[in-house]
C-alpha cells in the first residue's frame, strides 16, 4: 500500500498578542496510506487542528510554516504557489469543519452550496453535478436524498447539516478528506448516524482521511491508526486497536484514563435520609405565543416534575432540543415558566427571576455551557469573580481581593491569573472562573449546563473531580444537564431522561445498563465504546429508530 501522505519534520510558528514568535508545532512527522483514516488526537492545544489544516497548504492567521515537507499525492503543500494551492483544495483536498452551520450561507439552497466547488474547478457539467450530489445524499442516508437539495440550511437539523458539509467535501471525489471534530457538538444518536454514513462513504469509495477529535470513543469506531499530539509533538502512534488495548506513552494512558471519569460513591443516607432542597411540580415553559389558558403554543418543557436532595446530584441527560437548558432557565427564573411550581429549601419561589429575593438568587446559581460567552471580555478575572462578592455580599476592596485568592483557591487555578483577560485562558481555565463566579454568591444548588461539552476530554475530566472535591468541601449540590451519559454517571446520584420536553424516566447511575423506557434504551445504546468494532456491530431496534432517532 502506497502513502498517500508523508509529512516531515513539520514545523509551525505563531506570534502571540506581544509579537513574539512561539513554535507549536516541532517536527511533526506521519503517514497515511491510500484509503486509510488516522486521528489526530489530544487534548485543547496540542496541534490537533493546526497539523491537520497544514495538509492543506493553510496556516490559520497568525502562524507560519516555518520548516519540513508536506507531501500529499506527489505534491509539496509547502513549496506550491497560492494559486496551485487553491487548486488542490477542494479538488485533491476537501475539508469538513465541526460547525456545518457556520460553514453553510443561510441564503443559498443546500444544493447550490454542495455543487459550488465543481462550479468553481470546472470538474463537471452541472445536470452531472447535481446527479452526483444526490448520489451522496442517498449514500450519506439523508431523508429525501432528490428532495433535500432544494432546502435551506435552516430548514434541515444539524446531523442532517453535518453529513451535507460531507456531501459537498466529497463531490469532487478528493484524495483526502479533512474531518475537524465534525461530531462534537451532536447528540449521541444523532452522532451514531453520522459516523456511520462517513465511514460507510469513506470505505466505499477508497477515501483516505484525516480525522480530529478529542473523543475517543469516536476515534475508535472509524480510525485506523491513531497519531496521539501534545504540545505540538508526537507522543504516540499505532493501530486504534494497540493504542486502545496497550498504550505505551503515559500520556496516552491519561487520555484513555480520562475518558471513563472515576464513578461517584454511593453516599450512604442517615436514618431518615436526605431532604429535599429543590422540589419542581408539573413546571412548563416554552416559546411563542401564548394561548388563551395561559399555556405557551410551543413548549419545550411540558409538565416536568423533580426532586434534587441536599448534598445529592440530579442529572439531566437527552439529546439536542428535549428540552433540558429551557428546564434549567426555568428553575433559574431566566426563562419564565408558564406553569408549575418551584420550591427551593421550603420557600416557594416566584417564576421570573425579577421577582426573588437577593438571598433567593444568591442560593442557586447557573454556570453556562459557553465560558467564552458566559465572560465579559473586557474585564479582568478579578472583576469577574467579584461582581457576586459586591452584588450578594458588599464586600470592600480589601475583603474582596482575599476572597477571590482563597476562590481561585478552591477551582485550582493559579492566582496570578487575576489580572487576566477570558481571551487569555485557555478553555479549561475559563470554565473554572465561570464555576468560580458562580461559587462566590455562596449558593446552595449549581445548575451546570453542559459545562464539559466544549473542553477535551482531559480537561473534563479534572472539572468533574473539582465538582465532587467542591461539593464534600461545601456540601453542595448540582443539577448536571448533559447529553455525555459517562458524565452524567461519574457525578450524578440520580438520572433523569427527558424527551420532546417530558420527563420519561429516572434511574440510578448503576441502572442505566436497564433502562425501562424504550426511548432510554434507544439513547444508551447509542453511547460510544472505547473498542473498534463496537459500531460496526451495534444493531438497534428499528421501530425505536424511527419513533425517536434524531435524524
Amino acid at each position: 500500500m502506497t502513502n498517500l501522505v508523508e509529512v516531515r519534520n513539520l514545523r509551525i510558528e505563531a506570534t502571540t498578542d506581544a509579537g513574539r514568535l512561539v513554535e507549536i508545532i516541532k517536527g511533526v512527522s506521519l503517514d497515511i496510506a491510500d484509503g486509510e483514516i488516522v486521528a489526530l488526537i489530544g487534548e485543547s492545544g496540542s496541534g490537533k487542528t493546526t497539523v491537520a489544516l497544514s495538509l492543506m497548504g493553510y496556516a490559520r492567521p497568525g502562524c507560519r510554516i516555518t520548516g519540513g515537507e508536506i507531501n500529499v499525492g506527489g505534491k509539496d503543500m509547502a513549496a506550491l504557489s497560492e494559486k496551485e494551492r487553491a487548486r488542490s483544495r477542494g479538488t485533491d483536498i476537501a475539508y469538513v469543519p465541526q460547525s456545518a452551520a457556520a460553514a453553510f450561507n443561510p441564503s443559498s439552497t443546500i444544493m447550490e452550496q454542495t455543487i459550488e466547488v465543481t462550479r468553481i474547478h470546472d470538474l463537471m457539467p452541472p445536470e452531472q453535478a447535481r446527479k452526483r450530489a444526490v448520489e451522496l445524499f442517498r449514500a450519506l442516508s439523508l431523508p429525501d436524498p432528490e428532495g433535500i437539495g432544494a432546502r435551506y440550511p435552516h430548514q434541515v437539523s444539524g446531523g442532517q447539516l453535518q453529513r451535507l458539509a460531507a456531501a459537498m467535501a466529497l463531490i469532487s471525489d478528493p484524495k483526502l478528506v479533512i474531518f475537524d471534530e465534525p461530531t462534537t457538538a451532536l447528540d449521541v444518536t444523532t452522532q451514531i448516524d453520522v459516523l456511520k454514513a462517513f465511514k460507510s462513504v469513506m470505505r466505499a469509495g477508497g477515501i483516505a482521511g484525516v480525522y480530529v477529535s478529542h473523543d475517543l470513543a469516536v476515534v475508535a469506531q472509524i480510525a485506523d491508526r491513531i497519531v496521539v499530539l501534545k504540545g505540538g509533538e508526537v507522543q504516540e502512534t499505532g493501530t486504534t486497536a494497540a493504542i486502545l488495548s496497550a498504550a505505551k506513552n503515559p500520556y496516552t494512558r491519561e487520555l484513555l484514563a480520562a475518558f471513563e471519569p472515576k464513578p461517584r460513591q454511593t453516599q450512604a443516607d442517615g436514618d431518615s435520609g436526605p431532604k429535599p432542597l429543590l422540589r419542581i411540580d408539573n413546571l412548563t415553559a416554552g416559546y411563542g405565543p401564548v394561548k388563551p389558558d395561559g399555556q405557551p403554543v410551543i413548549r419545550a418543557v411540558d409538565s416536568v416534575s423533580l426532586v434534587v436532595e441536599k448534598g445529592r446530584n440530579l442529572g439531566v441527560i437527552g439529546e439536542s432540543g428535549c428540552g433540558k437548558s429551557t428546564l434549567a432557565r426555568a428553575i433559574a427564573g431566566i426563562h419564565p415558566a408558564a406553569a408549575g411550581d418551584i420550591i427551593f429549601d421550603g420557600k416557594q419561589l416566584e417564576r421570573a427571576v425579577a421577582k426573588r429575593t437577593r438571598d433567593q438568587l444568591r442560593e442557586m446559581q447557573i454556570v453556562f455551557q459557553y465560558a467564552d460567552t458566559a465572560l465579559n471580555p473586557a474585564k479582568s478575572v478579578e472583576d469577574i469573580v467579584s461582581r457576586p462578592l459586591v452584588f450578594y455580599h458588599r464586600l470592600d476592596r480589601q475583603a474582596r481581593s482575599k476572597r477571590v485568592d482563597q476562590l481561585l483557591d478552591m477551582v485550582r487555578l493559579p492566582r496570578a491569573l487575576r489580572y487576566r483577560r477570558p481571551s487569555e485562558l485557555s478553555g479549561g481555565q475559563k470554565q473554572r472562573v465561570n464555576f468560580a463566579r458562580a461559587l462566590a454568591a455562596d449558593p446552595k444548588l449549581i445548575i451546570c449546563d453542559e459545562i464539559t461539552s466544549a473542553l477535551d476530554t482531559v480537561v473534563a475530566a479534572a472539572v468533574i473531580e473539582l465538582l465532587k472535591e467542591l461539593q464534600r468541601e461545601l456540601g453542595l449540590s448540582y443539577i448536571f444537564i448533559s447529553h455525555d451519559l459517562s458524565v452524567v454517571e461519574a457525578i450524578c446520584d440520580q438520572i433523569m431522561v427527558m424527551y420532546n420536553g417530558e420527563r420519561v424516566e429516572q434511574i440510578t447511575p448503576d441502572k442505566v445498563k436497564a433502562p425501562t423506557h424504550p426511548y432510554s434504551k434507544l439513547l444508551f445504546s447509542s453511547v460510544p465504546k472505547l473498542d473498534p468494532t463496537w459500531l460496526d456491530g451495534l444493531v438497534r431496534d428499528p421501530e425505536l429508530v424511527n419513533q425517536y432517532g434524531h435524524r
